[in-house]
């Protein structure tokens, strides 16, 4: 699912060399090494198939956020990032979480709260825009403490 996305809607913007380091990048191999390390992952299922998932790196970083295309629209992606959200703001509430956003998916993550933190940038051919999502201390003290009852 995440190679036809990325196809789809990310690398189809880059070269052909760019594209394909961006893919090797993302294979089973890489996506278990960063589990590993720590990166926290939560997959959207419907009849047994992965319908979507995010992953969080150091509780404060969207690394990645991809939903079938048949379910954009749904509310699919919001449900996904609030859960990483919740669960990243339970084990040590960040000031604030950060995502490199696709040129496509920057609508989608303006829904969600995220604005603009930098100009569009280019990284080994691939371009993506630094975003950034500041979470009041208000809303940081409520969710620390959510489940204590």
């Amino acid at each position: 699912m995440l190679r036809t996305l990325a196809v789809r809607y990310i690398t189809h913007e880059c070269t052909e060399q760019a594209q394909e380091a961006f893919l090797k990048d993302q294979d089973e191999q890489k996506l278990a090494a960063r589990i590993a390390a720590g990166f926290v992952y939560h997959v959207a299922e419907d009849a047994g198939q992965i319908v979507g998932f995010v992953g969080m790196r150091e509780r404060s970083h969207l690394y990645h956020l991809f939903v079938a295309s048949h379910w954009h629209g749904r509310g699919l992606a919001r449900h996904l990032w609030e859960t990483a959200r919740d669960e990243a703001l339970r084990g040590g509430a960040p000031a604030a979480f950060t995502v490199n956003a696709s040129n496509y998916a920057v609508a989608a993550y303006q829904a969600l709260g995220f604005v603009r933190s930098a100009p569009p940038q280019c990284s080994a051919g691939l371009p993506f825009n630094p975003m950034r999502l500041a979470l009041p201390d208000v809303e940081r003290a409520a969710d620390a403490c959510h489940g204590w009852g």
